[in-house]
């Protein structure tokens, strides 16, 4: 290991060069969060003096993270707990030695906007760096504090963060090696959630060149006036007034206490006047439109032609619900049960239910369930966001399934995540994500295909529309032809 220094524009930084990989470790993007900046829009991190130790990844934003579930360990999927500190609004840079115009990879990390951070093992951007391309993954405000509508406080300060995170790296990552001009934005699960919404977003022009969206799509957004509920039964919650001045009175720890609370299944009904909750009751955080970050619905906006100069490839695992309802053995409800838990979440419960049962005939309703809120939450509106975006458009499926959770897990939510950073190291074994032995090969694959479209935006499958459905599935290493799926055709009428 080799300490190596980096000039940028805030000052210099001192990292590690190790087997060819520069690594620069909690790299201030933006201005601590924190007094009156809590509830503000990011301001430019403040600038030093000498050089920087960039060697720690430092603070997380506040959070409930949980390092175990259903027996399988997370952390290495969601990084560790909450750390606490104000000054998290960082990065984390990972550079080939000696590069020069390298394309640039960013990484926006899910935990559906509540949890997470830049510094989970399984996306580590090392192997990235060791293959070409340099990679930054951000940390930003989650919660409450990212993305709650609350008067008198910018909207979407989350996505905010991320597009001052997007500025910064145009504005230094030339210092690592990188071309500006040859940007990809990334994202998975609620981290997908907002890099489709940045596609959209007319403050992110020129920032980011290609978007992945893995799991995730433009639909989980709410109007300003649902997401006020929110506001509300948080701010009864804490016993606050419902203002900027109210929040900024409580500890953020307090906040997100409350704020798990209030998200408690049963607890806060964010459907609107059709009885359409674009979450399914799975989530009380997303962002918002109606502001300037996003005038318009993500999908009304890809229809008036926003992001069509951005190459797309976005995608989804074949059982994303199997996170939930596997490893909880709750694939095994019988059908009454899952179709009552389905009318809590979807409209059109009962034709939804009736016809992937009329399908797939003798399987347990907990199966049926898992592939009608795999198809509904993820697979569907990805397909329909796909649809509508006018740029060049690619389309995926990650369907290799874990032996993890004595099989239950599946090809679930998140599965994709260590093939595509080729980190599966960091997820194998008893007790963890991809269970024993996991195909390398495939690793490889996915890997080599998340390169190349950040490299040149080509991929070896034809491009995905509205008359050419081509899904390339990632453990089969082929494309095929895919209708369009059950939930797409019963859900449209109730939206």
């Amino acid at each position: 290991m080799t300490f190596v220094h980096v000039d940028t524009a805030e000052g210099a930084l001192r990292g590690v060069l190790r087997d060819g990989v520069l690594t620069f470790l909690g790299v201030p993007y933006a201005a601590a969060p924190e007094g009156d900046l809590r509830f503000a829009a990011p301001e430019p991190a403040p600038a030093w003096t000498g050089s920087r130790d960039a060697l720690a990844p430092g603070p997380t934003a506040p959070q409930r993270a949980r390092r175990t579930f259903a027996g399988l360990d997370m952390f290495s999927v969601t990084g560790a707990e909450w750390r606490p500190g104000g000054d998290y609004l960082t990065a984390n840079v990972w550079a080939p030695a000696g590069a020069d115009h390298a394309p640039v990879m960013v990484y926006i990390h899910g935990g559906g906007l509540v949890i997470g951070s830049k510094d989970a093992a399984v996306y580590s951007g090392s192997r990235f760096a060791r293959d070409g391309v340099v990679v930054v993954n951000l940390n930003y405000r989650l919660g409450a504090d990212g993305f709650l509508p609350i008067p008198g406080v910018p909207t979407n300060l989350g996505l905010r963060d991320m597009l001052a995170g997007l500025r910064w790296v145009r504005r230094n990552i030339a210092a690592f090696g990188g071309d500006p001009g040859n940007v990809t934005v990334l994202g998975e699960s609620g981290g997908a959630i907002a890099v489709a919404c940045l596609l959209t977003s007319p403050l992110s022009g020129g920032l980011f060149h290609r978007a992945v969206v893995q799991s995730g799509h433009g639909s989980a957004v709410y109007p300003l006036e649902i997401a006020g509920r929110t506001v509300r039964a948080l701010a009864k919650e804490l016993r606050i007034d419902a203002t900027a001045d109210g929040f900024r009175s409580v500890d953020p720890g307090r906040t997100v206490t409350a704020l798990a609370r209030i998200s408690r299944p049963g607890r806060l009904d964010l459907r609107d006047e059709n009885g359409f909750d674009p979450a399914f009751g799975l989530a009380k955080i997303n962002p918002v439109y109606g502001d300037d970050v996003l005038p318009a619905h993500p999908l009304t906006a890809l229809a008036a032609g926003a992001g069509a100069d951005v190459d797309l490839l976005i995608g989804t695992t074949s059982e994303e619900a199997r996170f939930w309802f596997g490893p909880t053995r709750l694939d095994r409800l019988p059908r009454p049960a899952a179709r009552l838990l389905l009318r809590l979440m979807a409209p059109n419960a009962t034709g939804l239910f009736a016809a992937y049962a009329g399908a797939f005939p003798g399987e347990p309703g907990g199966a049926t369930l898992i592939r009608v809120l795999s198809d509904l939450s993820f697979r569907a509106p990805a397909r329909l966001f796909a649809e509508a975006h006018q740029g060049r458009t690619y389309m995926y499926e990650f369907e290799w399934r874990s032996p993890a959770a004595g099989g239950r897990l599946g090809a679930a939510h998140g599965m994709e995540l260590p093939f595509v950073f080729d980190t599966l190291d960091t997820v194998t074994g008893l007790g963890r994500f991809a269970g024993n032995n996991p195909p390398q090969a495939i690793a490889d694959r996915a890997h080599r295909l998340w390169i190349d479209f950040a490299t040149s935006g080509d991929l070896p499958w034809p491009r995905f529309g509205p008359r050419s459905r081509q899904v390339y599935l990632i453990a089969r290493g082929e494309p095929a032809t895919e209708a369009p799926l059950l939930a797409t055709t019963l859900l449209a009428p109730a939206r």
